[in-house]
Formats: C-alpha cells, sequence, structure tokens
C-alpha cells in the first residue's frame, strides 16, 4: 500500500475538527490505547513512576463475566470483569486518568510527539502504547481482497492523499467511520458513507459535521467491487452499480492496526511488530498484548504491558532530556 508523499503531514479539515467533542485539548506525557491488562499493566508503571498518564478505552473483552483460573497469584477463580476492576483501582492509585473514549485517530506531530483524536476530546501525547487488542471487522464485501491496494485502503492518513478530488466510499456505521469521511475532504468533496446494513451510529456531533460537509450517510450494502486494473465501480446489494475509485474500510471502531498504519508502525499480517521493549519502528510508539501477536494470554499481556510502560518512560526522559539542551 502506498505510503504518504514526504513532506506532506496529515491535517485535519474544519468540518474534521467540528465533530470531535467540545474541542478541549488534553495533554500528557504518555497515552494509552486499550484498558485491557496490556493497557493498564503499562499505565501502572508509567504512572507510578510519576509521568502524566491517560488510558483511553472503553470496557475490553476480557472484562466480562467469565472465569480466570490461570492467573498467577490467584488460587481461587476470578472473574474477568473483577480482574479488570482491579487493574483500574491500581492504576488510579499512582495517578493514571482513565477514561471511556473511542479513539478514532492519532497522528504523528511535526516535534515528534502525537496528535490524538477521540469521540470526546483531542489529546497530544510524548509517548504512545497501542495495546487495544485485535478488533477489524469485515466489510462482507465479496471480492475486497482483489482490490487491496488498488483502491481499497483502511488507512486515510495513508492513502487519502492518491484519490485527490476523486470519488470515493467509505463502509462504517459509526463515529470511526464519520471521522475518516471526514479526513478524506482534505483531498476529495466527493465521499459517500455505506453503513453495510446497518443503523448509523454516528453521535450528534459527527452527524452535524458529516450534514454539514455534504457527506451523505446510506445504509445500503456493498457486495462487490469492480475494475481492472484497479477498482472503478462497486454493486450493491440491490444490484445498483455505482462509481467510486476508492473504498476506505472503517467498520465498528478502530483497532491497533488502524493506529500502526497511520503512524507508520511495521506489521506482519494483523499484527503489530515490536521488539523484545515492546519499542516498534517508530520511536515514540510501544505495543503490547494481543495486538503483537504472540502467546494470548493474561499474564503475557501484563508482562508486556510493563515493558511497554518502562520503554514508554525512558522515551519521554530522553526526550525532556534534549529539550533541555
Amino acid at each position: 500500500m502506498p505510503a504518504t508523499p514526504p513532506g506532506r503531514e496529515p491535517v485535519f479539515s474544519d468540518a474534521a475538527r467540528q465533530g470531535k467533542g467540545d474541542g478541549n485539548m488534553q495533554k500528557t506525557q504518555c497515552l494509552v490505547i486499550g484498558s485491557g491488562p496490556a493497557g493498564l499493566s503499562a499505565a501502572i508503571y508509567t504512572a507510578r513512576a510519576g509521568m502524566e498518564t491517560l488510558v483511553a478505552g472503553c470496557e475490553p473483552k476480557i472484562a466480562g463475566d467469565y472465569d480466570i483460573d490461570n492467573y498467577f497469584g490467584f488460587p481461587e477463580t476470578i472473574s474477568g470483569r473483577e480482574l479488570i476492576e482491579r487493574g483500574v483501582k491500581q492504576a488510579q492509585r499512582f495517578g493514571a486518568r482513565i477514561a471511556c473514549e473511542r479513539v478514532l485517530a492519532v497522528h504523528m506531530t511535526e516535534t515528534g510527539g502525537f496528535h490524538c483524536v477521540t469521540d470526546k476530546e483531542e489529546i497530544e501525547a510524548e509517548a504512545i502504547v497501542i495495546a487495544a487488542g485485535v478488533n477489524r471487522v469485515r466489510p462482507g464485501i465479496a471480492n475486497i481482497g482483489d482490490y487491496d491496494g488498488k483502491g481499497v485502503s483502511y488507512c486515510v492518513s495513508c492513502d487519502g492523499f492518491f484519490y485527490r478530488a476523486r470519488k470515493v466510499v467509505v463502509v462504517g456505521e459509526g463515529n470511526y467511520a464519520a471521522n475518516q469521511a471526514l479526513e478524506l475532504t482534505n483531498f476529495t468533496s466527493d465521499v459517500v458513507i455505506y453503513t453495510q446494513g446497518k443503523e448509523p451510529a454516528m453521535d450528534e456531533r459527527f452527524a452535524a459535521s458529516l450534514a454539514e460537509a455534504g457527506i451523505i450517510v446510506s445504509t445500503a450494502k456493498i457486495v462487490r467491487l469492480s475494475g481492472q486494473p484497479a477498482m472503478t465501480g462497486a454493486t450493491l446489494e440491490d444490484g445498483t452499480e455505482i462509481a467510486a475509485e476508492g473504498l476506505f474500510v472503517a467498520m465498528g471502531q478502530a483497532s491497533a492496526l488502524d493506529f500502526a498504519k497511520t503512524l507508520g508502525v511495521a506489521t506482519r499480517g494483523a499484527f503489530i511488530e515490536a521488539d523484545h521493549e515492546q519499542k516498534t519502528n517508530v520511536p515514540g510508539v510501544f505495543a503490547a498484548g494481543d495486538c503483537v501477536g504472540h502467546f494470548m494470554q493474561i499474564s503475557v499481556a501484563v508482562g508486556e504491558g510493563a515493558k511497554a510502560g518502562r520503554a514508554a518512560i525512558a522515551h519521554v526522559k530522553e526526550r525532556a532530556g534534549k529539550d533541555a539542551k
């Protein structure tokens, strides 16, 4: 998939900015994306070290009412919900802020920091820990794989530039899809959202921003793509043919892989590449837990989160030392 052309930084249109929260800009030293075992473990380490820490994420999958019997230190069965509640309290005790917010996009700034957009606010951070698990929803389009890199993309910041003044569609039903569509208005005014048969789930702020930008939201379902050698159109479930040169997938919530692609983080398949210290190839970005694709167990996620937290601490301290010179 093509990379963002050198010298062109991702920007947010006025419409995109209007869709987010109340315009507040929060600043934190470490932003942890994901409130599962890996994310909370990272937050415990960074907050305990005195670093301003924000954990963004709502209830993780583990926070359900199912039993855990193999976690070290618990001779009695503990539920996933109780384990997460304990982790949240521990992180909060050290000063971490836990916010039930959906992260929609993360971009690197000119200073080497990060600008994050959630469904409630904007955040500036010096380090990012991606611990959002694996959660990519497929749109149910029969031959979508045939057009990967030939019209189909999962990253507006990466590929939006290549669709300047072209007709594009976004598939998705929520705030993530709305934010992606609004970002596309930096490159083209011809954007339509298809929810793939689902009811639109954008909140009022995003719905208003879409209307102001002239972006139509359709509940129709795209079932097949067409065109050679690249995408030029699509077929809807009722047989209607539509013209489209680009399709951006934004189903459900933004995933760890979506953030990785936007930031230029190396991946292998559906997983993020991270070294033994949980460092990615992008300075200041760390990854831990299921999103790195190792042994998907709570104990492993907690250990990786601890290493990611330690690496984030070192990165922030190094940045502070450079700024002081």
